[in-house]
């Protein structure tokens, strides 16, 4: 399969199943929610090394939010609800709970509740309040500019993670710029994150190392560098692989994001440097979910 010059891999990402929940975080300005947003998603990129992925989903207008404040949605994802659970009071606690006039709410209906204000209220240290609107308990929580307002539950959603693929480029330029359109197309895609930094991977990963103590290592058969030295995935009109990775709470979702980023790349084409779409997969024993480039594109 060749799309505006770009040929396709008949390959496909692997993904995996994970835990998700969505918050929404409110504040007196759409600066304040996105400081505390960005700080509370801050390091969670992979769950290999920060316990959960994490990013803003989309900007919310106040008539879109519990309060009639500006705000945020973020997604979150863990591979367990127990590792789940303990990153978002975590972030939530020392991140948005710490933030000048935010509250929180919670962004879904699941499977079973988290908690969000119901660990929290403690910090009111006997002076939390709570109060039952709709059925739903909120906590008020007394802070040093008044108080800050967290509902005391949020959602448990059965997701998927590690959507990928792989952009190969004539440069570094063009591969860059092709990841930045895939990015900005993946972030308009409700239900959907691209967690790493700017949406894109430099440092695209293969399992196990010479070393025994790394369960990950650098994918080498993608480096350029190390073309002719170790087996080479690339020809030598590559001189650079950038990757995508997806979080989804949902497989639909996830087709519609990885969907988008293809897209975006595609319209750049061979004109823009594009060589090549190729994905990450464990030869599909690890991950449930295969992601097949050419059917997402057909």
């Amino acid at each position: 399969m060749i799309i505006n010059g770009v040929s396709i891999d008949d390959t496909y990402a692997e993904a995996f199943g994970m835990k998700a929940t969505r918050i929404l975080i409110t504040a007196d300005s759409l600066t304040w929610a996105k400081h505390a947003a960005n700080t509370a998603f801050g390091f969670a990129t992979s769950v290999i090394a920060c316990g959960c992925e994490a990013a803003i989903e989309r900007e919310l207008a106040p008539e879109e939010t519990p309060d009639g404040r500006p705000g945020v949605a973020g997604l979150l994802f863990a591979v367990s609800t127990k590792e789940l659970a303990k990153q978002l009071e975590r972030r939530v606690g020392q991140c948005v709970l710490t933030c000048p006039t935010t509250a929180v709410f919670a962004g879904c209906e699941g499977e079973e509740p988290l908690p969000l204000g119901k660990n929290l209220r403690y910090f009111g240290d006997g002076w939390q309040m709570s109060k039952l609107i709709g059925g739903r308990r909120y906590w008020r929580i007394p802070v040093m500019d008044g108080e800050f307002l967290a509902e005391e539950s949020t959602g448990l959603l059965r997701s998927v993670g590690g959507g990928n693929f792989l952009v190969l480029a004539r440069s570094r330029a063009q591969a860059l710029a092709a990841c930045e359109a895939a990015a900005a197309a993946i972030a308009g895609v409700p239900g959907a994150i691209a967690p790493f930094p700017g949406g894109v991977v430099r440092s695209g990963s293969k399992i196990g190392s010479k070393y025994k103590a790394l369960p990950a290592s650098t994918n080498d058969a993608f480096c350029p560098t190390l073309r002719g030295v170790a087996r080479s995935e690339l020809g030598a009109d590559v001189e650079a692989v950038l990757e995508i990775v997806i979080d989804a709470v949902s497989d639909a979702d996830m087709r519609v994001a990885m969907k988008a980023g293809l897209d975006a790349v595609c319209a750049i084409g061979a004109a823009g440097g594009i060589v090549r779409l190729s994905a990450g997969n464990y030869g599909g024993k690890l991950g449930q979910f295969h992601y097949r480039l050419r059917e997402i594109l057909a």
